[in-house]
């Protein structure tokens, strides 16, 4: 969807912005798989400054107490390997998250979201029922016992854009069933290291 059209578009026929979600990124990996610097920034600029350009391009038009929700992940703080160019552009938006509350004081509140595991197979348009893409250990590490849906994060996002959100600003949630907070070592429920994935 192109600003031009959100200007000329939503803009006209409502004549502000209540809710703001920025939602989109993708990945072209990294390290690992040499991502060249175009690639690189190129998720950064869908990542992090098309949801800036956006809330610029916007902001003239976001009603007062409007709400603006960015989706981060829980990558921003942890890692697999090769994902450089999602992790930056998730830390990006994170950072970018409590930057924009202090500048939108008064105005809008902004927050962000960074979810764990959440299985979208659901919405992946096929016309069959999909199958999930994880196992029953998959789900048990997670100390919610599941992995997460997509109605997790849309739960949140429209608490945050609630009222009752009200005294919530620059704040980044993690919805990832406690896996962020699992601390793990060689040994533990049956987990075992082995360096460089050989057996």
């Amino acid at each position: 969807m192109s600003v031009y059209f959100l200007d000329r578009g939503p803009i006209s026929r409502y004549g502000q912005v209540d809710y703001l979600i920025n939602n989109a990124c993708i990945s072209k990996k990294g390290l690992l798989s040499e991502c060249s610097y175009e690639d690189f920034e190129y998720v950064q600029r869908i990542g992090v400054t098309a949801p800036y350009y956006l809330t610029l391009r916007l902001k003239p038009y976001l009603a007062q107490g409007a709400s603006i929700v960015n989706i981060s992940s829980s990558r921003e703080r942890m890692s697999q390997p090769d994902t450089e160019s999602y992790t930056a552009a998730k830390g990006g938006i994170g950072a970018l998250t409590h930057a924009l509350s202090v500048s939108l004081a008064g105005k809008a509140r902004v927050n962000a979201i960074s979810p764990g595991w959440i299985d979208t197979t659901a919405y992946h348009g096929t016309e069959e029922t999909p199958e999930p893409v994880h196992t029953e250990p998959d789900r048990l590490q997670h100390p919610a016992g599941r992995v997460g849906t997509p109605a997790d994060i849309a739960a949140m996002m429209l608490f945050l854009c609630s009222e009752a959100a009200g005294f919530i600003t620059g704040e980044n949630i993690t919805i990832d069933g406690g896996m962020g907070k699992q601390m793990i070592y060689h040994g533990d429920g049956g987990w075992t290291f082995r360096p460089g994935g050989q057996s």
